[in-house]
């Protein structure tokens, strides 16, 4: 079954981790620290989502596996966001055409 990677569900797993596969066979720890309020604007619907890991191992930019006991495996491109005393934040941005 496909995760479903919509803005609701993302919500129920708020402050949950999930591992993020970086490398062959590496993963690292992710906490979804933040998920935004969905926006409507036209057909356009949007939002985005946080996940904090530590600061090694930091991975850059790209399209990852991510797994998470609820909502399975799915894959996701994020991008480095911020650093500060607690780890690394990563964002991925949802933006989808809405049907009539």
């Amino acid at each position: 079954m496909a995760a479903v990677l919509e803005q609701e569900e993302f919500s129920k797993h708020l402050n949950t981790n999930f591992r993020i596969q970086f490398n062959e066979g590496q993963t690292v720890e992710a906490e979804l620290i933040e998920v935004s309020e969905l926006s409507l604007a036209g057909r356009q619907a949007r939002f985005a989502i946080i996940f904090r890991t530590p600061h090694q191992p930091f991975i850059g930019q790209g399209l990852y596996k991510f797994e998470h006991d609820q909502m399975g495996s799915f894959e996701l491109l994020i991008v480095p966001v911020e650093q500060d005393a607690k780890g690394t934040n990563y964002e991925a941005v949802f933006n989808r055409v809405i049907e009539k």
